[in-house]
């Protein structure tokens, strides 16, 4: 089912209105859909590489917003449904201590999940299960979505056709190792300083 899901998600990028409908899986993979936009921008920007930070950014938009979406739909859920099983089991002060612990890290969180392969739409509705600050989540996400659609339009428009493969098989390890070396020298940063 998931192969045929990614197959209709590759021939929506011929369709003429593939920028609207690129905004809408962009906006709904931030919360509940599975398939990533990466899937139509490639096909759409190698198509029409002048467009290339066009597209980006549309689905730099529509991800954000759909974090936002994914934001409330953790903070509702949690209030009418997962705060009263947690209480009901005794879990209702572990999650507290969770929920600390999470805020206190939770912009690291939205940043790694935005730009990595890490589902983002589990971030988004933890963000707002935890109460993260609005704000915090907000620009970490605009600051993730924009690097990791901005670093595949360039990649793109700058090389084409060859890069393709590339990013389809190894630009989510590489993120990953990247944002792990990051942190990992934030965190050194922390305990020598």
């Amino acid at each position: 089912m998931l192969r045929r899901l990614y197959h209709w998600t590759l021939s929506l990028a011929e369709r003429r209105d593939a920028l609207r409908v690129l905004a809408v899986v962009s906006f709904a993979e931030s919360s509940v859909f599975p398939i990533p936009p990466d899937v139509l921008m490639i096909p759409m920007i190698l198509a029409a590489p002048r467009r290339a930070f066009l597209i980006a950014g549309v689905a730099t938009v529509a991800s954000v917003l759909g974090g936002v979406l994914g934001y409330a739909l953790g903070a509702f859920f949690f209030e009418t449904v997962g705060e009263p099983v947690l209480g009901f089991y005794g879990y209702g002060e572990k999650f507290a201590e969770f929920q600390a612990t999470y805020n206190e890290w939770g912009a690291w969180a939205v940043l790694v999940a935005g730009i990595t392969p890490f589902p983002y739409k589990v971030i988004t509705i933890l963000s707002g299960v935890t109460g993260l600050d609005f704000v915090v989540f907000s620009v970490a996400s605009v600051v993730a979505r924009a690097a990791r659609f901005f670093l595949v339009a360039a990649l793109l428009w700058k090389f084409g056709p060859p890069v393709r493969a590339f990013i389809e098989k190894r630009l989510g390890l590489m993120a990953t190792l990247f944002v792990a070396l990051l942190v990992g020298g934030f965190v050194v940063a922390k305990v020598l300083l």
